[in-house]
């Protein structure tokens, strides 16, 4: 069973400027609610018990966020606000389940998968990008459904415009499993749009094995000086570890971008 879940929160969230140059992005409101209370929602009612947040001294103000607790008693005990109350009760809901790991450096997604390596219990482990929102069905909790039957690791999939491969990791699928799984051949990072073996687009969901550890800690730095986690996934998957590419069937909205942030209040306003 897949128990635990990380996310990488130390970006800077450049593209959000200038709102993210004093604020987290990941507590910036969407529709009212804070844009990481939705990933946080997605993993409770996947079954997850514990969450690790990868966080930088930058990004205190998350932690504050969970641990604010003198803040909310000396309001609940002047106003005694039920809404206040209930926002409380929540938070300390969600205190219970994370944890904080720091990653100081912006050394990519492989180097901030890595510093929870102490933490992870069990042979599989979910990790979700914070920017990558996916409403109207749990993604994470269909990805859990497909490791449990095929029992392995398990890539959120989308179809994306063929002129737009190149802003994406890009799967070469290798065998169709059913209508909305494939076994993955190879995944490329970003490529030319003429050397781009699909359209099929890494989207911000992963059930990983625990064995990635061991080809982080050794690996070099990529493009951009970076250690990416798709580096790491294509030694395994060299090495036969089996990966999934799921096609899943919510709506995916980009929040890490001005317009993406924007249109997902929208969408979310609508449901």
């Amino acid at each position: 069973m897949i128990k635990q879940a990380i996310i990488p929160l130390a970006g800077l969230g450049t593209r959000l400027l200038p709102l993210t140059s004093v604020f987290a992005k990941e507590l910036l409101p969407i529709n009212g609610k804070p844009g990481i209370e939705y990933i946080l929602d997605e993993c409770i009612n996947s079954g997850i018990k514990e969450i690790i947040f990868i966080i930088s001294k930058k990004k205190e103000m998350i932690k504050k966020y969970f641990y604010n607790d003198k803040f909310y008693k000396e309001i609940i005990k002047k106003k005694k606000d039920k809404r206040i109350i209930n926002e409380y009760k929540k938070i300390l809901k969600y205190k219970k389940m994370v944890k904080f790991v720091y990653q100081n450096k912006p050394l990519g997604t492989g180097d901030a998968v890595l510093k929870t390596k102490k933490l992870i219990k069990e042979k599989y482990f979910l990790m979700l990008l914070p920017d990558d929102l996916i409403i109207k069905k749990n993604c994470s909790n269909s990805m859990i459904k497909i490791h449990n039957k095929y029992k392995s690791s398990v890539i959120a999939s989308m179809t994306v415009n063929k002129n737009s491969v190149s802003r994406w990791g890009i799967f070469k699928l290798k065998k169709r499993l059913d209508k909305n799984n494939s076994l993955i051949e190879d995944v490329i990072e970003k490529p030319l749009i003429k050397k781009a073996p699909s359209n099929k687009a890494v989207i911000g969901r992963y059930i990983l094995p625990k064995k990635i550890f061991n080809k982080l800690s050794k690996q070099k730095p990529g493009k951009g000086g970076e250690i990416h986690i798709t580096d790491a996934i294509q030694k395994l998957i060299h090495e036969n570890e089996k990966f999934i590419a799921h096609n899943f069937s919510g709506m995916y909205l980009d929040c890490g971008t001005m317009n993406g942030y924007i249109k997902s209040s929208l969408e979310i306003s609508k449901l």
